[in-house]
């Protein structure tokens, strides 16, 4: 399968609105990726400039070995999938598949299997004969993945297919295009802003704002290893919890002082931080990094309990500390935790993060000091 690449592609609309800025990817042949970011963020320019639906304004597109920027959108040789099916209501499900084979004139016999290969794959041989006002969301989901499959693009465009589907029927429809995926190793690119949807879909996510790069790498490691506080507070559901605070050096040891608490760094994040001793930072540490029982007595964080969501075997604690009113804690279960309490929340220091003041500070673990 073919790669896709980007060399510092940008694209500014009439009034000088710069939707996307200097952009650089690399889609490998058979990779699984994913645009993600808030709304706005420029992903789904990405895409469609990608498809040829939108210009660009600098920069350079390659698909396979070929530069694309002057290519029409039909000459490409990808297929886009896009929010709202945009099927055609007057034809079939099987006509609606066969369209595009049939205006590259096609044999019919070709047409015909490709076809029904597809509706085997995606499970809806029997909705063959019917028109898409007679199915379901996701059945007309399947059926603009069919279209595009039939095809046997060299890279497959999806612009939020799933945002249109209650929450169960798009969490069976992410495995299904996981399973498509595995099974045709088409090179895909995928735009989402939901990053729960870009976590599980993406074999490398690529994170966005206001037409920005932000991060790239695959999903854990962008959630372990975030590049800054845009990223970290964007992925993860809740999202991190930032303290801000200072390093403060005392007996040998480094101290994340929050000013109601005093957190120890480990001698990895003391050695890496050494030039931030008696600076200002802001300590990052996600919902399950914390925990009501622990040993380590010196890295605890005095919190009031404000509510109590139960989510089965975990729950979610919404807590406060004198200077950061908005924590949120996921912990295993127990009983006897309500609102109003007062608590200490142990914090596994393996998984916090240390940044640079400001909103886009930078993971002072990952960068240097």
């Amino acid at each position: 399968m073919v790669e896709v690449v980007l060399e510092n592609v940008t694209k500014v609309y009439p009034g000088g609105v710069e939707a996307v800025k200097r952009m650089n990817l690399h889609v490998r042949g058979k990779e699984f990726v994913v645009l993600v970011g808030p709304s706005g963020c420029g992903k789904s320019t990405t895409l469609r400039m990608i498809a040829g639906l939108e210009d660009i304004t600098e920069g350079t597109i390659r698909i396979g070995d070929r530069v694309v920027n002057d290519v029409p959108p039909k000459d490409r040789d990808i297929a886009m999938v896009f929010q709202n099916y945009a099927l055609y209501p007057h034809m079939t499900v099987y006509k609606n598949m066969a369209f595009s084979l049939k205006l590259r004139r096609y044999p019919k016999k070709e047409i015909d299997q490709r076809v029904h290969e597809a509706a085997r794959i995606l499970g809806i041989e029997e909705l063959l004969d019917r028109r898409p006002k007679a199915l379901s969301g996701g059945q007309r989901q399947r059926v603009a993945v069919g279209r595009a499959i039939v095809r046997h693009p060299k890279a497959s465009l999806f612009d939020e297919p799933l945002s249109n589907l209650d929450a169960k029927l798009r969490v069976e429809m992410r495995a299904e295009l996981k399973r498509l995926h595995r099974r045709l190793e088409t090179t895909t690119i995928y735009v989402t802003h939901d990053q729960e949807e870009a976590m599980t879909l993406g074999d490398r996510i690529v994170v966005m704002r206001d037409g920005v790069v932000h991060q790239v790498g695959p999903p854990l490691e962008v959630y372990d290893r975030p590049a800054n506080r845009f990223v970290a507070g964007f992925v993860g559901t809740p999202p991190m919890n930032f303290l801000e605070g200072r390093l403060v050096a005392e007996g040998g040891a480094v101290y994340f002082d929050e000013g109601t608490a005093r957190i120890r760094l480990t001698a990895h994040q003391a050695d890496a931080l050494g030039a931030w001793i008696g600076k200002d930072v802001v300590m990052g540490v996600r919902p399950e990094g914390m925990a009501v029982d622990g040993a380590d007595e010196e890295n605890v964080l005095p919190v009031a309990v404000g509510v109590v969501e139960p989510l089965g075997e975990k729950i979610d604690l919404y807590v406060s500390t004198d200077r950061h009113p908005h924590v949120v804690a996921r912990v295993q279960a127990r009983r006897g935790l309500s609102a109003g309490q007062n608590i200490r929340l142990h914090l596994n220091m393996e998984k916090v993060r240390l940044f640079e003041p400001g909103k886009d500070g930078v993971n002072l673990l990952e960068s240097p000091a």
